[in-house]
């Protein structure tokens, strides 16, 4: 797996991170959505240079104007439903994109911290030969990217493929890294060193489906 680290060059990148990472900012719930589909913008930006480009013209009122403009057949698939804020801050770049969405969540042991991912809706168009995007703003232990990629494969195999995620854990990106191919790209904005007994990254910023849409009764 090719991996894009994007903490590893500061930018205004940072100031989002910050922000959602915040236990008082992350408090207004839609700022906290913002934040995440700014970061989504900026992800969707810097996956956008490693596209297909073919040049194109375009007419203004004085003349003809020539621009490499990207050729991918584009699906992007968010896992719901923390995935919603990232999956509108990647349209808002790839606006003619097709969308595919999975409910992928875990289902706890009572009396373990062990779980395992359960799917129980998907809707997906045809990603034969297409640019697939999956969308999960915590990678945390990558079984839910790892199972929802599998899930995918019945409706075809796509061109290429790119994993989005706004905050990953090392031992999650590995393990995604040992079931995927190695062309298969994972675009993130931080990957912080460590999951709690419960899964979740540390120091992380908390349950982002949470922060983004309000508590809920399942565990």
């Amino acid at each position: 797996m090719q991996i894009h680290n994007l903490s590893e060059t500061p930018s205004l990148l940072n100031t989002f991170m910050s922000e959602i990472r915040d236990k008082n900012i992350q408090k207004d719930s839609m700022r906290f959505r913002r934040n995440i589909e700014r970061i989504g913008e900026i992800l969707a930006y810097e996956l956008s240079k490693v596209l297909n480009f073919s040049p194109q013209k375009t007419e203004t009122p004085l003349g003809i104007s020539k621009e490499d403009l990207y050729s991918n057949d584009i699906v992007i698939c968010s896992i719901l439903r923390a995935g919603l804020p990232l999956h509108s801050g990647l349209l808002n770049y790839f606006d003619n994109a097709e969308n595919a969405f999975i409910s992928a969540y875990r289902k706890h042991n009572d009396v373990t911290n062990d779980f395992e991912i359960i799917i129980e809706y998907l809707t997906c168009p045809e990603l034969e030969g297409k640019t697939l995007l999956v969308a999960d703003p915590m990678l945390a232990t990558g079984q839910s990217i790892y199972a929802t990629l599998e899930a995918l494969k019945p409706f075809g195999a796509p061109k290429e493929t790119h994993i989005i995620s706004v905050i990953g854990a090392k031992d999650g990106v590995a393990y995604v890294d040992s079931k995927v191919d190695n062309d298969i790209h994972l675009w993130i904005a931080s990957i912080d060193d460590d999951l709690n007994e419960k899964g979740y990254i540390i120091p992380g910023l908390g349950d982002a489906g949470d922060l983004a849409f309000g508590s809920k009764l399942q565990n």
